[in-house]
């Protein structure tokens, strides 16, 4: 029924009423009209058809101004739709209309700012909170605030809660505006117990903490080692010198790698584990895969998306144990261009487990580890391999934001004791070098045969964006020599160029990356532009992503059991674009949970540390203060009311100015002092004891 709703407004440039739709249908009865009606509003809840105040349906598609997408409010209340075809859209609190955070919203953009005009649908089948105690009875505080709502428990269901009890609640039926009724369907635990802060977080962005007794009895059916007759049909590579390269802590190894050279060329080996095998179509534990779309790695606390046997077991490549893959062994040559190349299902035993640290002290320092003395060659045959990879990318526009991300050291409590800068040295980047060849040589393979299939693309950014953010870099004295007529990765790169030796560089790579388009998973190839690559897919990490492992499917289909007729064809031409929204949905989910324990725990760590000071710099500028960011990338508010004077928000400089003359902007070094910080509410909050060169304020 919706397809062909959509299929009559399809052949319309206006809006057509419900009964104009249903003529057009050929509709007769009341149980169809009923059908429509239903289904019709089905659609407007998904954002894919607009509904106007004179009760009349178009194509979302067809409405310039309108944008559909999830509102999320930050802590002034202002929101930020996730359109996510393309950037962000900020919308003012006055403008929100009474939309409250996680809600899927209609918005009227003007300008650069967005209206909300429809609440489409409320994020509230679920909840997480806590039980507390008011005037000597238990009742439910929610922990995101900004939603703005009240949910009464029912008696039966909180009678199981104690004061502290972190629950996830689901809702039962709206009481009167804004007062829901909800019922307690899981007790986290204790809010101090270690861990259940972490899986509130989880479990308020919808990630499924546990898998069903119908996945767990699959799983219970999978033998824990490769079974003599699962090796039919597969080449045999256990005999290769085939090794992992991971980071200390890793137990779901996705992917293994080999190297030889022939002549000039290189022959470059990337072995996938092969977990299509194991997890099909149509059983419980691919839909439990397709539900999660993706493990979560939140501090120390890794939810994965398939369970621990399959992740950390029979899918791991782990060293010494054969294991099935999906291989793509490439040809590559001294230009770094692959010539040759087959995809095939293969067995293998790594023969090495190794850690990016070891890795890094071989090719960087000449250092050995004990046990990686017959691996040197092979190492430093792919080092030079990866620097061709490298220089071939950037020739084509590759663009390197150079930005490093935070990591939370925990003790065996989960207290956060410390805050590290994680950094991407030569071994990650070989690594991410081979993944990144071996993902656009699939990619091209099953485009050239023409069939459905799962890619990862990335938009052009919009001119506008780049030059609203080369005109506040030119307000803060930096003239770039950019050409804006035509935006390619080319242009993105000699931005960067051109801002690399100015201060707070981190700082403006990021909030340009911020200017560009998100990327996500579709049918439809129109390249990935921040790789520069005509052409992508994910194929390299099927135990933690499920778009990986319907790629690896999809590969079993065309490629080994040769079924490409229409039926197949036809099949996955209805189905696959639904798995690519869900999957860039719940990526999204993903590392919003992710950034959010981040300040959570970043806020833990520095409830230790108030009284103390640190050098740091200024990272953003409201009209309430400034952020600051401090070298391992924690980062906090110094308020507008701690600054000595009267200052002005001047937003086009970014910068706050006083009545003396006083500008503090993005990039500025100062010293701060640590005055607050609360894990509750994941804030720090700092004070400003001096500028860059130490003297006082």
């Amino acid at each position: 029924m919706e397809n062909k709703i959509l299929e009559v407004l399809e052949k319309q440039n206006k809006g057509l009423t419900l009964i104009e739709i249903n003529d057009l249908l050929g509709f007769t009865s009341i149980e169809e009209y009923k059908e429509l009606h239903r289904n019709i509003f089905e659609l407007v809840s998904l954002g894919k058809i607009h509904k106007s105040k004179k009760d009349k349906f178009i194509l979302m598609e067809l409405c310039s101004s309108l944008l559909t997408g999830y509102i999320h409010i930050n802590k002034s209340g202002n929101g930020f739709v996730d359109t996510k075809y393309d950037e962000d859209t900020f919308v003012a609190r006055e403008n929100l209309n009474g939309a409250v955070d996680g809600d899927f919203v209609e918005i009227d953009v003007q300008g650069s700012e967005g209206i909300v005009v429809n609440i489409l649908k409320r994020d509230l089948s679920t909840v997480v909170g806590e039980i507390v105690k008011k005037r000597g009875k238990l009742e439910f505080a929610l922990d995101d605030k900004k939603k703005k709502i009240r949910v009464e428990i029912t008696r039966d269901s909180i009678k199981r809660c104690v004061e502290g009890h972190k629950v996830l609640v689901k809702i039962i039926k709206e009481l009167k505006t804004n007062l829901y009724l909800g019922e307690v369907v899981k007790i986290l635990g204790h809010k101090n117990d270690p861990g259940v802060d972490i899986l509130t977080i989880a479990c308020s962005h919808d990630i499924e903490l546990d898998f069903s007794d119908a996945v767990m009895n699959q799983v219970n059916n999978i033998p824990m080692e490769v079974l003599p007759s699962e090796y039919t049909n597969r080449r045999d590579l256990r005999d290769r010198v085939i090794f992992t390269i991971d980071g200390d802590d890793t137990k779901d190894i996705d992917d293994a790698i080999s190297i030889e050279k022939d002549g000039d060329n290189y022959i470059l080996g990337v072995h996938i584990a092969d977990v299509s095998h194991y997890v099909k179509e149509g059983t419980p534990l691919f839909d439990a895969a397709l539900e999660k779309g993706t493990s979560s790695y939140l501090a120390d606390t890794v939810l994965p998306m398939l369970p621990h046997e399959l992740s950390n077991g029979i899918c791991s490549l782990n060293e010494g144990v054969d294991r099935l893959a999906l291989s793509c062994e490439m040809v590559i040559n001294p230009h770094g261009q692959v010539i040759d190349y087959d995809i095939f299902s293969s067995v293998i035993n790594s023969k090495k487990k190794m850690t990016y640290k070891n890795v890094n002290q071989i090719i960087m320092q000449g250092a050995i580890p004990s046990g990686y003395e017959r691996f040197i060659d092979k190492l430093y045959l792919m080092q030079e391999l990866a620097h061709i990879l490298r220089a071939a990318k950037n020739s084509k526009g590759y663009i390197d934001f150079g930005l490093d991300e935070a990591k939370i050291i925990q003790d065996e409590s989960g207290k956060a004791i410390d805050v590290v800068r994680r950094v991407q040295l030569e071994g990650e980047k070989l690594i991410e070098d081979f993944m990144i060849v071996a993902n656009e040589t699939v990619a091209t393979h099953i485009s050239n045969m023409d069939l459905p299939f799962v890619y990862r693309i990335h938009g052009e950014p919009r001119a506008e964006k780049i030059e609203d953010f080369l005109n506040l870099v030119k307000m803060m004295g930096y003239n770039l020599n950019v050409d804006t007529n035509s935006i390619t990765p080319k242009t993105m790169q000699n931005i960067l160029a051109e801002l690399k030796d100015k201060p707070g560089f981190e700082i403006l790579s990021d909030m340009l990356l911020r200017s560009m388009k998100k990327a996500i998973y579709s049918t439809n190839n129109i390249g990935h532009f921040g790789l520069a690559s005509k052409i992508y897919t994910h194929f390299t990490s099927p135990i933690r992503r499920f778009p990986d492992l319907m790629v690896h499917t999809l590969l079993h289909k065309y490629l080994f059991e040769y079924k490409a007729d229409i039926d197949t064809v036809r099949y996955y031409e209805q189905t696959l674009p639904n798995m690519c929204e869900i999957a860039s949905e719940r990526e999204v989910a993903a590392i919003e949970a992710e950034r959010e324990v981040l300040d959570m725990k970043m806020a833990e760590y520095m409830e230790s540390h108030i009284g103390e000071e640190y050098d740091g710099i200024v990272s953003g500028v409201t009209n309430f203060g400034l952020f600051v960011e401090l070298p391992n990338l924690v980062e906090g508010l110094v308020h507008i009311s701690t600054l000595n004077g009267f200052y002005t928000h001047v937003p086009e400089l970014l910068s706050l100015v006083s009545e003396n003359n006083i500008k503090y902007t993005i990039g500025d070094m100062v010293r701060i002092k640590v005055v607050g910080a609360s894990k509750a509410a994941k804030t720090i909050d700092f004070e400003i004891v001096g500028n860059k060169d130490g003297n006082k304020e």
